[in-house]
């Protein structure tokens, strides 16, 4: 996953998680919150991988 495409889906699912909070959609929320570690989780994975190249 790039950069790109994992920062997207960490703002997909901040917004999934706070519609999930306003709407009292624990379901949603759940599910949004996943979504933006899983973001993270492919940043932190494309930072690493740069850096691998780079050595």
């Amino acid at each position: 996953m790039s950069k790109a495409k994992a920062k997207a889906k960490q703002a997909k699912g901040k917004m999934k998680e706070t519609a999930g909070s306003a709407m009292d959609d624990k379901r949603m929320e759940a599910e949004g919150s996943a979504e933006r570690m899983s973001g993270k989780a492919g940043e932190t994975a494309s930072k690493t991988a740069e850096k691998m190249k780079r050595h």
